[in-house]
């Protein structure tokens, strides 16, 4: 069984503060401290600290401190008890954390997943948390979806290079689910609105040669971003977009959770008998960059060219100057429509 995020006096001060402002309203600082029997000053600090995390948290004199963007606290039974019965089958652990390095790093240092398990694992909030090529995925309490999920493959499937695109159907699946519109696929590996980027999903792996294959599938998804995040993200040349944008109220985390997990694992089963093949007419409905002028930066050049969807292996069909060109990895960035 995993373990939820817990009111004890093991669970840092920060998160049971938290916790309890995501109750909603105004609570004064008296009644947290008494609530929490600690001092006045060591809930000023805990608000700090998690100011300090990316977190809004307004104060009123005289009313205390609230949460202007309220999101439900991660709660391991909550998320277990919104899975069909099917899918907690296949779940060896189920944890959710305050705070950690990375939830795909802390996946990958396991080695002992039964075949045709998973281990699944979110946190609050990450130190180190990762996006593709090595960005920093900056995401505050409350403020987004961390969530890492292990799989061991018996053998290396074919196309498994083309993974994240499975998986990337599978959240848009999920966010479907749960109500999200206007949800594209970006290759290789974003999730998109018209206002910017969603979330991501980032696979790492430990294989051996014809031998089993194990997979960390890290899946970031902004769900409610205050203002000063927004304007941080941008800071590094991306435009970020929240579940607000898509049309979902920002509290139910658990229930989508459950429901991402609910579809990859579902997906996983199926890829690894017959690889991007059924996800692939789904993914070319949601691509979000078929018929526009793009650059793709890979390893050593830029090529520029139409974005034509992807060919049977995952890969980027691109229309230049010197003929149809397919690319396996790079990124893409939208040039202007002249």
């Amino acid at each position: 069984m995993g373990a939820s995020i817990q009111p004890t006096a093991r669970t840092p001060l920060p998160a049971r503060v938290y916790r309890q402002l995501a109750l909603g309203g105004f609570q004064s600082g008296a009644e947290l401290a008494r609530q929490l029997g600690v001092s006045r000053t060591a809930i000023w600090k805990s608000v700090v600290s998690l100011r300090g995390l990316g977190v809004s948290v307004h104060a009123v004199r005289n009313r205390g401190y609230r949460l202007p963007l309220l999101c439900e606290p991660l709660d391991a039974a909550k998320i277990r008890a919104s899975m069909p019965e099917e899918t907690r089958a296949r779940l060896r652990r189920l944890d959710t954390l305050w705070a950690l390095p990375s939830t795909n790093a802390a996946l990958l240092e396991r080695t002992d997943l039964p075949l045709g398990h998973s281990d699944v694992l979110t946190a609050e909030h990450q130190s180190a948390g990762r996006g593709r090529r090595g960005r920093v995925w900056l995401a505050p309490p409350g403020g987004a979806i961390c969530l890492s999920l292990s799989w061991n493959f018996a053998q290396l499937p074919r196309d498994l290079g083309a993974l994240g695109l499975a998986v990337g159907v599978c959240a848009l699946r999920a966010l479907r689910a749960c109500g999200a519109q206007g949800v594209r696929l970006k290759w290789p590996n974003d999730l998109v609105l018209e206002q910017g980027k969603l979330g991501g999903i980032l696979i790492e792996m430990r294989a051996e040669s014809g031998g089993p294959a194990y997979v960390v599938i890290g899946v970031g998804i902004n769900v409610a971003l205050a203002a000063a995040l927004r304007s941080q993200i941008a800071a590094t040349g991306t435009q970020a977009a929240d579940l607000a944008a898509a049309g979902v109220e920002p509290g139910p985390r658990n229930a989508l959770i459950a429901a991402l997990v609910r579809d990859i694992i579902s997906g996983l089963l199926v890829f690894e008998l017959e690889g991007l093949k059924p996800f692939a007419e789904e993914w070319q409905r949601s691509d979000a960059l078929r018929g526009r002028s793009i650059s793709v930066l890979g390893a050593e050049q830029s090529t520029r060219g139409i974005a034509r969807g992807i060919d049977g292996n995952g890969a980027l069909v691109l229309e230049t100057a010197d003929g149809l060109k397919r690319l396996i990895s790079g990124e893409v960035s939208v040039r202007p429509d002249r």
